[in-house]
């Protein structure tokens, strides 16, 4: 993919436009944010007359930010790390935001370039448009949506809700959250398919509309910060960590996808399994195949490896089966009469401590290798995988097995680039080497704020 350079007359343009706009509707500042390797979403901002400046010269940014890890300690990598050197955030104003939530503020996604006005080789949003127009190249294109699990607190940490799990008592003791959260989203066009009490104490699920894959990944980032804004509005905290009360069940951020081409769903109306077309079934059995090297990049965490247990619904085997969800990779049919506009997979393996740029371009890799390869599915998994005499494969269940199975894909690390490999690589080597020597409560600890 060739990516055109910067036009910065017309980002200028554009910028002073949008900036203009915010102004009238009374926003004082823009939030620019990126998510970096250990899943934290970091931020730079802006006043709104600075807008224009910031869309065609970007702000400031130093490269050593690709190496933070969850807790803010700063690790190095042979590429990438140290206090030299700086990079431009460029903000994406197709996707500028008033947030509905924070009064007086905007919302942008940036893009990442070098001074030299390269684009970032290390840079994770661009990662994902690239992976996106690889997808395009191989005849397809992938929507998405990510359903988004959290854990709703007091003040003193204890669960905002007592009530039982997926019950109305919990959502009416939640109910002007509930309301003001859905309110703000839908303000911001945050397309919301489902909102309910998940199973753990305290803990709640949004389930998010499909879009495109960078698309995708840019909701689940604005989701999350106005959950987490609403919460503070009503005297409540959020933690979206991969385990947020030790020795209960995680949250988890598990990734839908859809496979199309020349406007038809890949997954329905053919003759294979449960209707899939050849090119569908092909392109999820490539998924599941490569299904431990995205683990790698969904589940990279000692935080992680808590959650990624048997029958948690963390979806911890290798295998397949139709709304099997202690399956790896779920597939989901939808209503008979509706397969063509619901038949989607969901990836399990994925949670808050994933970058979700990441995790949307790497399966867009993965479908694009495989779509036309002619791959056929093993035999389907029909009951929880744990109960099973021989059992599937695990998928990785510790940072290291998750960094092993990553670097044995050397496709998708070939994609990656070395940059960019490289500075994932420095934070979640440096972040097992610490925080994981943790007991669990004194991990779940460290990491539920952070996220």
């Amino acid at each position: 993919m060739t990516t055109p350079a910067l036009d910065r007359t017309a980002l200028a343009a554009a910028g002073r436009d949008a900036a203009a706009k915010l102004a009238a509707s009374g926003v004082h500042g823009t939030a620019l944010t990126w998510v970096d390797n250990a899943g934290v979403t970091r931020v730079k901002a802006v006043p709104t007359a600075r807008l224009p400046g910031a869309a065609a010269w970007g702000v400031g940014m130093s490269t050593v930010h690709d190496v933070f890890c969850v807790d803010d300690t700063i690790t190095a990598g042979r590429l990438i790390g140290g206090p030299v050197g700086d990079l431009r955030l460029h903000p994406d104003l197709d996707r500028l935001t008033v947030l509905a939530a924070q009064p007086g503020w905007a919302w942008a996604p940036v893009d990442r370039w070098t001074q030299d006005g390269q684009p970032y080789p290390a840079d994770q949003r661009l990662f994902a448009r690239r992976m996106t127009a690889r997808a395009a190249a191989a005849g397809v294109t992938l929507r998405m949506a990510f359903e988004l699990e959290f854990y709703l607190a007091r003040p003193d940490g204890g669960p905002a809700s007592d009530g039982p799990a997926y019950g109305m008592t919990r959502l009416v003791e939640l109910s002007d959250f509930g309301r003001d959260l859905l309110a703000a989203l839908a303000a911001q066009d945050v397309a919301v398919e489902q909102f309910h009490p998940e199973y753990g104490t305290g803990q709640l699920e949004l389930s998010v509309g499909h879009a495109e894959p960078v698309h995708a990944a840019d909701r689940v980032v604005l989701a999350r910060e106005t959950v987490r804004a609403t919460a503070l509005r009503h005297g409540l905290r959020a933690s979206f960590a991969p385990v947020a009360v030790a020795r209960q069940v995680g949250n988890g951020m598990h990734l839908h996808f859809s496979v199309w081409a020349d406007g038809a769903n890949l997954l329905a109306d053919g003759d294979g399994p449960y209707g899939m077309t050849a090119r569908g079934e092909s392109a999820l059995a490539g998924v599941l195949s490569r299904l431990p090297a995205l683990a790698g990049l969904g589940v990279p965490s000692p935080a992680s490896a808590l959650r990624q247990a048997p029958q948690r619904w963390a979806g911890a085997y290798r295998c397949w089966g139709r709304e099997n969800r202690e399956a790896g990779l779920r597939f989901v049919t939808g209503v008979v009469g509706n397969g063509s506009g619901a038949a989607n997979a969901e990836v399990k393996c994925v949670d808050a401590a994933a970058n979700p740029y990441l995790v949307v371009g790497a399966v867009c890799a993965l479908v694009a290798d495989a779509v036309d390869a002619g791959l056929r599915l093993p035999e389907e998994v029909r009951v929880d995988p744990y109960t099973l005499a021989s059992p599937p494969p695990r998928l990785p269940d510790t940072p290291a097995a998750a960094l092993a199975a990553l670097h044995a894909d050397r496709e998708l690390c070939a994609v990656l680039g070395a940059p960019l490999l490289d500075a994932f690589d420095a934070v979640h080597r440096a972040e097992a080497d610490t925080l994981g020597r943790l007991p669990e409560a004194e991990l779940v600890e460290a990491v539920r704020w952070r996220y």
